[in-house]
């Protein structure tokens, strides 16, 4: 690592020779790929294509989206066909990095890009809010309109005003483009205009994609009109030569969109959502258990029920195995209990000891100690690579017994064949916080389940906004906390871990009582704070799944699902290590979510 700083610190004035010198020092290890990635940045910025066609196939991480767009270009350079790849990899670009930019506008001048190809990713960029990636693809199609890029991110209203019907394609597309940039702070005022001026002035594909990007966004808003919005888009797309191809994440509030629909759910929207998917996206637990439940809904208004739901029954069995909350729910479905893997083999001492005495272990231990915890982990999680269900038990088990919960946690859940529950949902601290969790009137297992996934068990833990200790308490709230409850405490107590325990349970107590109980939304207010769950369940009354799969902010809905599903495994772990099933996660979600009733006290006004 030392000499890997030293290398990487002047990387920009080395040469290939000192490269392969350091290569062939450190063969095998994490040091040689780190430094691989960093080359091959530098190799790109100085265009040295044949040094980078060189070494790129010896790149084992291979995850740099940047480094792969340089690849490309090499391989494009080389006389290679890469145009459906390149395209991919543009597409999967966050912002306006240097090697994606220089392989699409090499593509495109080598008119392997299309200008369809160009207007729709800068479509993807508006939506994603990507100004700069949004401005490389305007440069590349249409770069007289380049200045009128920033008048549709900062004043799209404004920018509307200015503009009139007609123009050619570029003017037509830069209207569309703010028409959904202003989909994302006034979306009443997007729909008036598509209305009234610009739906059927503009081609069919560009209103139906300002129709779809004004559906996500009411989606986002849990508007009910947000189906109604995606139905607009759906029938001007089939009045085009070619329909859109949505975003997937487009896509997915479509779907949310149609579950969370007044009156019930319109299931055949749904099935249209995920049917318009990427195959991979489509392959997620999440959208087969919901293309599931909706086969099972239109089998009843189909004439032929039995297929509609032999299909949807062998949806629900492909996922219904799998350790995760569509996983359980899937098994409920099926009318089935939420089994628990069998116990595998125990390992051995020479199994163990083997793992001990890893290199790449060894050095991930030693960093983690030291303090560089994200470098610890970085070797850790490349020696994992290739290694099989007994070999990462093993590693998990060396994890375990250093206390490094994290890395064991992670580290065990590869595993596919032989699955060790109590080690991939251990329980550390257990006579302390069991204890502490019935003081507070908590469910224990709900506890493990939002710790696991707040900071994996690491008592030193801190957030990159500040939040510390076992359970992530924000300064501020632990302070509110204590003076709330009546405990003495100074600043430096956050991360006492018995404080820490004491302060979490009391402040995610005040926070289910003041949701009714609900696990889903305690878990939410946690994560996102108490006023937007109490927001978020305004609206029609849905069924609790439902209602979590329409969380708008995607951290939050990932992790209270993973807190009720850990909650689920803890609930059959801390009554018997040797559990078959698991108790079920519809009677931990409860029967519905909706308004707060009439009779329900108000909500804590104070509740941070």
């Amino acid at each position: 690592w030392v000499d890997y700083w030293d290398l990487n610190s002047r990387l920009n004035t080395v040469q290939v020779d000192e490269v392969e010198a350091f290569y062939q020092r450190w063969p095998g290890t994490y040091v040689e790929d780190r430094l691989r990635n960093d080359w091959l940045l530098e190799l790109g910025r100085r265009r040295d294509w044949k040094a980078l066609a060189a070494d790129y196939p010896r790149f084992r991480m291979d995850d740099d989206r940047q480094v792969v767009c340089y690849a490309l270009l090499a391989d494009h350079l080389a006389g290679k066909d890469v145009r459906e790849a390149g395209r991919d990899a543009w597409f999967a670009q966050k912002d306006g990095d240097d090697g994606c930019t220089l392989l699409a506008t090499t593509l495109f001048e080598a008119k392997q890009l299309g200008a369809s190809d160009v207007w729709r990713r800068a479509r993807v960029a508006v939506d994603a809010n990507k100004p700069a990636a949004a401005r490389v693809a305007v440069q590349l199609v249409a770069p007289s309109f380049l200045g009128d890029v920033g008048d549709v991110f900062d004043s799209p209203a404004r920018y509307l005003a200015r503009k009139k019907p007609g123009g050619d394609r570029a003017q037509q597309e830069l209207v569309t483009l703010a028409l959904m940039r202003l989909a994302a702070s006034d979306i009443d005022a997007t729909v008036n205009l598509l209305n009234t001026t610009w739906q059927n002035t503009l081609r069919p594909d560009q209103a139906a994609w300002a129709w779809a990007t004004v559906g996500k966004k009411a989606a986002l808003a849990l508007m009910p009109a947000a189906p109604t919005y995606f139905q607009q888009a759906d029938l001007l797309a089939t009045k085009t030569e070619r329909e859109p191809v949505w975003a997937d994440d487009v896509l997915a509030w479509k779907a949310r969109a149609a579950l969370r629909n007044d009156g019930g759910p319109r299931w055949q929207q749904v099935m249209q959502a995920v049917n318009a998917m990427d195959p991979k996206e489509q392959a997620d637990p999440t959208w087969v258990y919901w293309k599931a439940r909706a086969l099972q809904a239109l089998a009843r208004d189909s004439s032929d029920p039995a297929a509609f739901n032999t299909q949807a029954q062998e949806m629900l069995a492909s996922i219904a195995g799998q350790y995760h909350f569509y996983g359980s729910l899937a098994a409920e479905e099926l009318g089935r209990p939420i089994a628990m893997p069998p116990v595998p083999p125990r390992l051995t001492s020479a199994e163990k000891e083997a793992a001990a005495r890893v290199p790449g272990f060894t050095r991930s231990i030693l960093l983690i100690n030291a303090g560089l915890r994200s470098e610890g982990n970085r070797e850790w999680n490349f020696t994992l690579r290739g290694l099989d269900d007994r070999a990462l038990r093993a590693a998990a088990e060396l994890g375990c017994e250093r206390a490094l919960w994290d890395r064991c946690i992670n580290t065990s859940d590869r595993t596919k064949a032989e699955i060790d529950m109590a080690q991939r949902f251990p329980t550390p601290f257990r006579r302390e916080l069991t204890a502490k969790a019935k003081d507070a009137s908590l469910d224990p297992a709900y506890v493990y389940g939002l710790i696991r996934q707040e900071s994996r068990f690491i008592a030193d833990a801190r957030s990159g906004v500040g939040a510390a200790g076992l359970m992530q308490l924000m300064p501020a709230t632990a302070r509110w906390t204590a003076r709330k409850t009546g405990t003495p405490f100074t600043q430096d107590m956050i991360t006492d871990r018995d404080m820490n325990l004491k302060l979490g349970m009391s402040y995610l107590k005040l926070v289910l009582d003041d949701l009714g109980g609900s696990q889903a939304m305690g878990a939410a207010a946690y994560n996102a704070g108490p006023g937007r769950p109490r927001r978020w369940r305004e609206g029609p009354v849905l069924e609790p799944a439902i209602w979590v799969e329409n969380v708008p902010f995607s951290e939050t809905r990932d992790y209270v699902k993973k807190v009720l599903s850990n909650a689920t495994f803890y609930a059959a772990l801390l009554n018997d290590p040797n559990a078959t099933q698991a108790p079920s996660l519809k009677a931990r979600l409860g029967r519905s979510i909706g308004p707060r009733d009439v009779g329900q006290p108000a909500p804590d006004a104070e509740l941070p």
